[in-house]
């Protein structure tokens, strides 16, 4: 999300025009009857984590200041959530000091009983940038229990640097150690490995693995699947509305820490990608992946710009599949957005 400089408001007007009128109806059931194929979802979101559950709520949270939510009790309708921080936190703005509590690409885990949430801290075009961290015990905002805690930095980057400290993505891999992705442009995708006690970084001068790179990269996702971590990440540029190119690549590998292949065997060091999800009529530049198992259906989260409404930032969830030798598959939804 580093090529962020077209506000969303500015291109809705631009693409806006006095003289419009109405399609015919029968024009416009067809992209319609598209996006809830393609999962769409009536909210508005940017950068959506990873889907996670609280009782018998699902939550994810997005770019927004202070953190943004959503939840829904049937993954089809949902609602508003308060923010996370009210006001930023005052390490935040020292070490990112033109940022004032505009928090992008947020990502969260459940781990040990509390909630483990990582979002980025940067201004548009630098890697003066910064991941945070904010833990809570419940996300239900009517428990006596909930109460956002600040747990300052986790890893920290500066224009000195090849890489860019934001897009943060948890994992765990199959011994139950804690990891986080990150990275936007520059050098490409890292990788970290976290204390899963405190959620920080084992160490300050732990080592920090390259997972991939392109000229346009960021977003990643690491999800294990049948003996391999698959590393979805973007290619292309997000945030300019219906002009998006953002789609989403895949490799994968056996080990948590690479190196990752595509389907094709490059390597995604080497430019190496296969497709997942691009734009596909008015599903526009689908961006920031997650995946949810949820009883027997997995999910396949992400959001798109809306090309029936002005590019409009929307969120999309969809069924994902396996292909027979193992790679993943985004599927279709139902008209009615339900996996079928």
């Amino acid at each position: 999300m580093i090529l962020r400089t077209t506000p969303l408001f500015l291109v809705a007007l631009s693409l806006c025009s006095p003289c419009s009128r109405a399609a015919p109806a029968e024009a416009v059931a067809a992209p319609e009857a598209l996006l809830a194929r393609m999962g769409r979802r009536d909210t508005r979101v940017h950068d959506p984590s990873t889907i996670v559950k609280c009782k018998d709520e699902y939550w994810l949270f997005a770019t927004g200041i202070g953190v943004l939510s959503r939840h829904s009790q049937d993954l089809l309708h949902w609602t508003n959530g308060p923010a996370v921080f009210s006001h930023p936190p005052a390490w935040a703005t020292n070490a990112v000091p033109r940022n004032r509590g505009h928090f992008w690409a947020p990502d969260v885990i459940c781990l040990s009983n509390r909630y483990l949430l990582y979002y980025s801290v940067s201004t548009f075009g630098k890697n003066t940038s910064a991941i945070g961290l904010a833990t809570n015990r419940t996300l239900d905002p009517e428990d006596p229990a909930y109460a956002w805690l600040d747990g300052g930095p986790v890893i920290q980057s500066a224009a000195t640097n090849d890489f860019n400290t934001i897009d943060p993505a948890v994992t765990q891999d199959e011994s139950g150690n804690l990891w986080l992705a990150f990275g936007s442009f520059w050098s490409g995708i890292k990788l970290i490995q976290l204390d899963p006690l405190s959620g920080k970084r084992i160490a300050p001068d732990s080592p920090i693995y390259s997972l991939a790179y392109n000229n346009s990269i960021e977003a990643a996702c690491i999800y294990r699947h049948a003996g391999y971590y698959f590393l979805f990440v973007n290619w292309g540029t997000c945030c300019r509305g219906v002009n998006s190119t953002y789609n989403i690549r895949v490799g994968r590998s056996p080990v948590i820490t690479g190196p990752y292949f595509d389907k094709d065997g490059k390597a995604l060091l080497n430019g190496g990608g296969t497709l997942v999800l691009g734009t596909n009529g008015p599903f526009i530049g689908p961006g920031h992946a997650g995946v949810f198992p949820d009883g027997t259906n997995t999910w396949f989260s992400c959001h798109f710009y809306d090309g029936t409404r002005q590019g409009a930032p929307t969120l999309a969830l969809l069924p994902l599949n396996w292909s027979a030798d193992g790679w993943p598959e985004v599927g279709s939804a139902g008209s009615d957005g339900v996996k079928r």
